[in-house]
């Protein structure tokens, strides 16, 4: 039986950038004064239709360069969330860039209940940041993480982006070393993906770039050893963060716990232009275009584009599938009561062979990927879905 009480997740796009990233597939547009006004005006409507069925207690703006909204257009929002009953999740993060940082802007996120902000780095080096289309320098770095420090931010997490083409392993070392120095209480990072309708991508395909997987493969064993010798803990293939407390737990008290529900196939509002979310079992994805957004909200409608209810073993597969890329695997009994399916019956044959390549390791208690296996996270999920 579904459980009828509101949704306790929220993820909000927002779709503008002062410049497209090299890498970026996610939906974004440059954006005039008058565009991301009559966004925020939209999207404050579609708050409003879904306000009954949500109390956050963890909200995360994505983006998108969610930074880039002025003081005013983020208090129209934040007003909003207050008349709509959401403020003082446990966790609010917003993402932002170097380049797009202000003390005032740090202050007033601060102040209404954002206690997260996750930076944009992606490198130090001048060249690779132009390689990947940042608009931000180094220097812009340090002086954001300052000025989110100064406004009181003690959860601030940094992105990273390795196998950037370019990279060397010793850019890739000085990168880590100068990201661990900032003492930031998270990290995530990510390999580079050559995504389709990317410049990346093109450059690829024509010629002008190559990939060295046994480099990106050495470059995630330095960035396991680096963060793990600067006390942070892995908790999901690709982030890492710190944990304080002298209770131990299956994940570090500075996880994200917005993405551990993602990971774990927990319910999540997906609101703002091209977003995703998943309610009771719905998967649903809003349309990638501001300008239809903004006009099926302005009628009084949600502007979903699809979505798809799927069959329970299809949707317990895909649960298996995210959960897995947390170090923790899978607590056998949990997914059972989660999913209403026997983890290692249903996929005993997906297990065996992950147990036979020493890629995963199985007990009384739980399925896991193995650090090997963690590496392949991506092939070993495509195992366990199911049609």
């Amino acid at each position: 039986m579904l459980d009828p009480s509101p949704i306790a997740h929220l993820y909000v796009h927002v779709p503008f950038c002062a410049k497209k990233c090299a890498y970026c597939a996610f939906y974004s547009e440059a954006g005039s004064g008058a565009m991301v006004n009559r966004y925020v005006a939209a999207l404050i409507r579609e708050m409003e239709l879904v306000a009954e069925d949500l109390r956050p207690r963890t909200v995360f703006f994505g983006g998108g360069t969610p930074s880039l909204l002025s003081l005013q257009q983020w208090e129209r929002i934040l007003k909003a969330m207050e008349r709509l009953n959401w403020l003082g999740a446990a966790e609010w993060t917003v993402e932002c860039n170097p380049a797009t940082v202000s003390a005032d802007k740090a202050r007033l996120l601060r102040d209404w209940g954002v206690n997260r902000v996750s930076m944009g780095v992606q490198s130090f080096e001048a060249a690779l940041l132009e390689r990947l289309g940042r608009i931000h320098s180094r220097e812009m770095i340090f002086k954001s993480f300052d000025i989110l420090r100064a406004a009181g931010f003690d959860n601030l997490n940094v992105d990273l982006m390795f196998a950037i083409p370019g990279q060397t392993m010793e850019m890739w070392r000085k990168t880590l070393a100068e990201a661990i120095a900032l003492g930031s209480e998270h990290l995530s990072c990510y390999e580079v993906i050559y995504e389709e309708d990317t410049p990346l991508f093109e450059q690829l395909r024509a010629g002008k770039l190559s990939t060295d997987e046994a480099l990106a493969c050495a470059m995630y064993d330095e960035l396991l050893s680096a963060a793990a010798e600067a006390g942070f803990h892995q908790y999901e293939v690709a982030n890492f963060a710190r944990h304080f407390s002298p209770v131990p737990g299956e994940t570090p008290d500075h996880a994200c716990r917005h993405n551990i529900n993602c990971w774990r196939g927990g319910s999540f509002y997906g609101l703002g232009p091209g977003a995703a979310g998943c309610v009771r079992g719905v998967r649903a994805q809003n349309m990638s275009s501001i300008k239809l957004y903004c006009a099926h909200l302005e009628r009084g409608r949600r502007a979903i584009a699809s979505s798809e209810a799927l069959a329970p073993l299809a949707r317990a597969g895909e649960i298996a599938a995210f959960g897995l890329r947390m170090t923790a695997g899978w607590p056998l009994l949990q997914f059972r009561e989660q999913t209403g399916f026997e983890l290692q019956q249903e996929w005993k044959s997906e297990i065996n062979r992950m147990l036979d390549l020493g890629y995963g390791k199985l007990d009384r208690q739980r399925f896991q990927l193995t650090r090997q296996g963690l590496r392949y996270a991506d092939w070993a999920a495509g195992e366990f879905l199911r049609s």
